[in-house]
C-alpha cells in the first residue's frame, strides 16, 4: 500500500509537471489560430459530404425523371400500336391486328414498370432532400460559427497583446521604481546628498576661518592703537577717554598704584 501510495503520489507529480509545461508553453494566438484552422478543416470536410450527398440526391432525381419519361414514352407507344392494330382489324388483317395489340401490350408492360420505378424512388428523394436541407442548414450553422470564432479570436488575441503590453509596461515602472532603496535613481540622489552636505561643511569650515581672521585684525588694530596711543603718551600727550574706559579691572588696579 505504501509502494502504491508512493507511486500514485509520483505520478500526479509527473502529471501536474507535464500540465504545467504545456500551460508555459501555450500561446493563445497560436492555440487559436489552431482551432481556426481545425474548425475550417471540419466544415470543408462537411462541405464535401454534403456536396456528395446532393450529388446522389440529383442521380436519384435524374434516374425518377428518366423513369418518368420512359413511362410516357411507353404510354404514347402503347397508344400507336393500339391505333394501328385497330386499323388493321378494320381493314380485316387480323394478324397484323393481334401483332399490333401484343406490341401495345409489351409497351404498356414496360410503361407499368417505368411508373414503379419512378413510385418507389419517391420516398427516397424525399428523405433526401430532407437530409440535404438540414446538411444544408447545419452547414450554415457551421459557417456562422466559424465566423463567430475568428471574431473571438481576433478579441482574445486583441486582449492577449493589450495585456502583454501592460505587463511590460508594469515591469517598465518596477525596474525605475524612484522610492525603491536599492534603484539606481535612489543611489544617485543619496550620492548627490552626501556631496551637497560636504559642501555645506566646507562652507561652514570656511566661514568659521575667515570669522578668526576677522577677530585676529581686530585684534591686531587694538592693539596698534595701543602702541600708538602709548607713544603719545612718552611724547608728553594724553590717552583718549575710550581706552581708559575700555582697560580691564586689572589694569584699573595698576593705574591706581601710580
Amino acid at each position: 500500500m505504501a509502494k502504491q501510495s508512493i507511486f500514485g503520489r509520483v505520478a500526479q507529480l509527473a502529471k501536474a509537471n507535464i500540465n504545467a509545461l504545456l500551460d508555459s508553453a501555450e500561446d493563445p494566438q497560436k492555440m487559436l489560430d489552431q482551432m481556426v484552422r481545425d474548425y475550417k478543416a471540419n466544415i470543408t470536410e462537411a462541405e464535401s459530404a454534403v456536396a456528395q450527398t446532393i450529388g446522389n440526391l440529383r442521380m436519384l432525381e435524374d434516374d425518377y425523371n428518366e423513369d418518368v419519361k420512359a413511362s410516357q414514352d411507353w404510354g404514347s407507344k402503347a397508344l400507336a400500336a393500339s391505333r394501328r392494330a385497330d386499323e388493321f382489324r378494320a381493314a380485316g388483317n387480323a394478324a397484323d391486328a393481334q401483332k399490333f395489340d401484343n406490341l401495345a401490350k409489351v409497351a404498356l408492360q414496360r410503361q407499368i414498370t417505368a411508373e414503379n420505378e419512378a413510385k418507389s424512388a419517391e420516398p427516397s428523394i424525399a428523405a433526401q432532400n430532407d437530409v440535404v436541407d438540414k446538411l444544408k442548414t447545419g452547414l450554415q450553422q457551421m459557417q456562422g460559427k466559424l465566423t463567430e470564432l475568428a471574431n473571438k479570436r481576433n478579441e482574445l488575441v486583441a486582449r492577449s497583446k493589450t495585456a502583454e503590453a501592460q505587463t511590460q509596461v508594469n515591469d517598465a515602472l518596477k525596474s525605475i521604481d524612484i522610492m525603491d532603496p536599492t534603484s539606481e535613481v535612489s543611489r544617485f540622489e543619496d550620492k548627490i546628498r552626501r556631496e551637497e552636505a560636504k559642501v555645506r561643511g566646507a562652507n561652514e569650515l570656511a566661514a568659521s576661518s575667515l570669522d578668526s581672521q576677522f577677530n585676529s585684525l581686530e585684534d591686531l588694530g587694538e592693539q596698534t592703537e595701543i602702541e600708538a596711543r602709548l607713544a603719545a603718551l612718552k611724547a608728553g600727550g594724553s590717552p583718549a577717554p575710550a581706552a581708559l574706559e575700555q582697560a580691564d579691572s586689572h589694569d584699573e588696579a595698576e593705574f591706581d598704584k601710580l
